[in-house]
């Protein structure tokens, strides 16, 4: 049980990063609903369970590869760069869209993928995985099947649980404060996501070209 509980706290440690999958949650949750954004948070939760799976597994032998890195900064720098300019749309869009339109919504399917993709792609969990994460996580079970398997089950409740919390926090403010919140989202997404995207190409650039 020490085991399960320390998958969860760690788990949760990583959700606490207000991060590009916090911020995706909250904005389905806007515009198309709670059950729409837990299929992409639980998405989210199965791409943290990867790399958890990758740090038990020796995630840091993986990043010394010259592709590796070249894959993760440059692909993770340009879905963000990408993210940034479909946020800042969306709050313009927001701006003269009436509150009776809603947009389409997306296959489950498609949110699923889309939390997965996000979550494997968002530079604070690959940091988080790699400088602390992926040490604590080796240590955390004592190499058998079965503390394995306890930790791993932890660490994805945990992630369920935050998505959960995320979901019903973004469904009340958005049902108090209308559209002006769903378009504050917007924007502070965009400014969000390019942030991340200037940190992750300059640490690319750094690491990679220097």
């Amino acid at each position: 049980m020490d085991t399960f509980f320390t998958g969860f706290l760690l788990s949760i440690s990583l959700c606490l990063d207000i991060g590009i999958v916090n911020v995706a949650m909250i904005d389905v949750t806007l515009k198309y609903g709670r059950k729409a954004a837990l299929w992409l948070g639980v998405g989210s939760c199965f791409g943290d369970l990867v790399y958890a799976v990758l740090a038990l597994a020796g995630m840091s032998f993986l990043l010394q590869f010259v592709w590796v890195q070249w894959l993760t900064w440059l692909g993770g720098g340009s879905l963000l760069l990408w993210l940034a300019y479909k946020m800042a749309r969306e709050a313009w869009q927001d701006a003269s869209r009436p509150d009776t339109a809603h947009p389409e919504l997306p296959s489950r399917r498609h949110l699923f993928g889309r939390g997965l993709t996000l979550a494997m792609a968002s530079p604070s969990s690959i940091l988080w995985f790699a400088a602390v994460g992926g040490t604590l996580i080796a240590q955390a079970t004592d190499g058998t099947w079965l503390s394995t398997a306890d930790f791993l089950l932890g660490f994805f409740i945990g992630g369920v649980a935050w998505t959960t919390f995320i979901i019903l926090a973004a469904h009340h403010g958005g049902k108090t404060l209308g559209s002006r919140f769903k378009q504050g989202c917007h924007v502070a997404s965009a400014l969000l996501y390019l942030y991340f995207a200037a940190l992750v190409i300059r640490n690319g650039y750094v690491a990679l070209l220097n």
